[in-house]
């Protein structure tokens, strides 16, 4: 699917894979607009790849709809929307409140209410495509982070509804889902670097071209770690099992301090 001359939307693309998708999608030639909350880094990303900068909220009802409508006025139309933007906040039941309402705002209400924006003008033309960056932890859960877990396998399962629904209609739908990437959300990951980086941490730029690859054949789940699609299959031939194993990995972190 080549992107020459597409107008391409990437939200979260100030750092880690947000820019390595802008920066992969603007040298195959594709018309970028960089979105991120980080004022300074959008600027710098669109002027190291020649994009647009729209700094500024993607998750909120109304930075989403300022985001469409400065794309719109920059790219005349949106072809493709990468939502990559999301956040890991607050750990098992001691989340707030506070915590979960962020985090489903950032990883889930985001894509709503971009595809609302988005999609039906999509599908009345016929053309479109809507890629998410979930993460492995909305196929197979991650011990530590209720909250990540559970707006991850959401923006999994909202992803599935807009393909199923719309994809007679012309809109492609992607998931993105990684397990250890060396981003600052890795980074930032203290004990549980390890487990997330059981099966090697990949460079932003693997995930990059492994949705590049991606594009080309529609797959619905873009998995830049292979061994993912395996752990899926086993964790839905037997549910118990995989629980029981889990929750033997839970039980050695516990030990072993890196988790409560």
């Amino acid at each position: 699917m080549p992107v020459q001359d597409k107008g391409v939307v990437v939200t979260g693309a100030g750092h880690g894979i947000g820019r390595a998708l802008a920066t992969r999608l603007a040298a195959e030639g594709a018309r970028v607009v960089v979105n991120d909350l980080d004022a300074e880094a959008a600027v710098r990303v669109a002027e190291e790849i020649g994009g647009y900068a729209a700094p500024g909220d993607a998750a909120g009802e109304q930075g989403v709809a300022a985001l469409v409508d400065a794309a719109r006025g920059h790219l005349g139309s949106i072809d493709i929307w990468f939502g990559n933007a999301g956040i890991d906040r607050g750990h098992g039941l001691g989340a707030t409140e506070k915590d979960w309402a962020a985090i489903h705002e950032v990883n889930v209400m985001a894509h709503v209410r971009a595809a609302r924006l988005l999609v039906p003008a999509w599908a009345e033309r016929g053309s479109g495509r809507f890629v998410m960056t979930a993460s492995a932890a909305g196929l197979l859960t991650m011990i530590g982070s209720a909250t990540y877990s559970v707006s991850k396998h959401a923006c999994v399962a909202f992803a599935e509804w807009l393909s199923m629904t719309y994809r007679h209609r012309g809109v492609v739908v992607q998931a993105i889902c990684p397990q250890g990437v060396h981003t600052r959300m890795l980074d930032n990951a203290g004990p549980l670097q390890e487990l997330l980086s059981h099966d090697a941490a990949l460079a932003p730029e693997d995930v990059a071209e492994a949705t590049w690859q991606a594009l080309h054949d529609d797959r619905f789940l873009v998995l830049p770690h292979p061994q993912v699609a395996s752990y899926y299959a086993h964790r839905a031939a037997d549910t118990d099992r995989w629980l029981n194993g889990m929750n033997k990995l839970q039980r050695r972190l516990e030990d072993q301090g890196a988790v409560r």
